[in-house]
């Protein structure tokens, strides 16, 4: 059985064209439910965490793909990362009165103004990190995140996004779900094999795209559309060939050690002023939403012994 969480990679049988779906169930419930955010908010949160799952999924160590917008709108910030080999998290930073204040289905350009979205590739350990920057520009992320492939790494890309809430049969209330697609043109990279005698790639790349094209929304986010389905409706007259699902789950890296290690840096009399009425100085994961507790004194320990 299909997992309900998970990325597929594909290839188009004759071209130099490949692919990964990603769909999103208990995942994108998971991060948007918690956190509550206006529909308008999580749509985007919905879309960034798709993003990160298509675009870290290509990864090819151990490593952190991260997706960031920093703007000027309502919408100030968006997190969504990858940890490999599947794990995912997402976050958001707006002005709750200035989203509420642009009704019911503000556009993408209302809600983040004028900013950036950053993609960067953190191997860890000594491994330098890698970040490009691209305008926030055009309907949505998928637009920029092509944007960045074509202009900063030279690969013609087509991205798709989608986000609903959905209600099951027998369910009370509505879950959030979320699914993406991207294809990638590998013959402006010299493709994975060499072109056939006679074989016209730009054409291939042309066809690729124009299918991709008539994908719906519905399509990516739809229970009974499952992956093959829909890769069998767009390439099965020039046959696509599918890889094996990588399961993908929520996952933080949040911990009380690093929480800890971070509140044990403030000067003393800091620690003690942000102790609660219980005596306690706490600290929430905006990702994951735990809450920390530590004593004064707790910090004040961890603090000498740095």
């Amino acid at each position: 059985m299909t997992e309900p969480d998970f990325v597929r990679s594909f290839q188009i049988e004759g071209m130099n064209v490949r692919g990964r779906i990603v769909h999103l169930t208990d995942v994108a419930d998971r991060v948007l439910a918690a956190h509550a955010y206006p529909e308008s908010v999580s749509r985007v949160v919905g879309e960034a965490l798709t993003l990160a799952a298509l675009l870290g999924a290509s990864l090819k160590f151990e490593g952190v793909l991260t997706l960031q917008t920093r703007s000027d709108g309502p919408l100030r910030m968006v997190v969504a990362d990858f940890s490999s080999p599947g794990t995912l998290r997402a976050c958001a930073t707006f002005d709750h009165d200035a989203v509420a204040a642009l009704g019911g289905v503000p556009t993408f350009a209302d809600l983040v103004g004028k900013g950036s979205l950053a993609i960067t590739i953190d191997p860890g350990g000594d491994m330098e990190r890698y970040q490009g920057i691209v305008p926030l520009e055009g309907a949505g992320l998928a637009e920029a995140a092509t944007t960045y492939f074509e202009q900063s790494e030279q690969i013609p890309t087509r991205i798709r996004l989608a986000v609903a809430t959905l209600i099951s049969r027998g369910d009370a209330k509505p879950h959030w779900r979320a699914g993406g697609i991207v294809i990638q043109n590998l013959a402006a990279l010299g493709g994975h094999a060499a072109p056939q005698p006679g074989q016209d790639t730009e054409e291939d790349w042309n066809r690729a795209s124009i299918l991709f094209s008539t994908i719906e929304p519905h399509e990516l986010v739809d229970p009974q559309v499952e992956a093959e389905r829909l890769l069998f409706r767009l390439y099965h007259e020039d046959g696509v060939r599918v890889f094996e699902t990588e399961p993908l789950s929520f996952g933080c890296r949040c911990s009380a050690d690093r929480v800890s290690s971070v509140l044990s840096q403030y000067p003393e009399s800091d620690i003690r002023e942000l102790a609660e009425d219980d005596g306690f100085v706490k600290a929430t994961c905006e990702f994951c939403s735990a809450t920390y507790a530590f004593s004064p004194d707790e910090l004040l320990r961890a603090q000498a012994a740095t």
